[in-house]
Formats: C-alpha cells, structure tokens, sequence
C-alpha cells in the first residue's frame, strides 16, 4: 500500500483494515505489552492501525519506537 502523496486523512483510510493478528497469533499478544518499531513516522496512519490491531487481539499496551519522524517545514512540530 503506497502512502506518498497523500493526505493524513488518506493514509488513515489507506490502512484501515489492513493489520490483523491471526487467531493462532493472538495468545501471543493477549495480556502483553508491547513495543511497535517503525523506521519513519509520517502521518501516523500505518503505526496507529498495526496498535489497534494489536489492542484489538488483547494486547494490555503497545508503545511505539520509532526512528525518524517526517516534519512538516510549515508548521511546527506537536
């Protein structure tokens, strides 16, 4: 799934509905807290929806380690 160019609101409908835990994977998860890793933060859109998948399969927390974020040049950064 291409992200580049589009909106922060296309990239969340982009995604959604694309990350599942399979049934045989969720009792990996159920209970546990967890540490997503993801390389560049742009919008957020791919990282939120791999979280809620893993909230969505019994996951007790996720944090998310990333290691680059994309700024906006136009407006500051949150």
């Amino acid at each position: 799934m291409q992200q580049i160019g589009l909106s922060k609101t296309e990239r969340a409908r982009n995604v959604q509905g694309a990350f599942r835990v399979p049934p045989e994977g969720k009792a990996a998860v159920k209970g546990r807290r967890l540490i997503l890793v993801d390389d560049v933060l742009t919008s957020g859109a791919t990282s939120d929806a791999c979280a809620r998948a893993l909230l969505r399969a019994g996951a007790a927390n996720v944090d998310v380690l990333v290691f680059a974020r994309v700024v906006d040049t136009l407006r500051a950064p949150i």
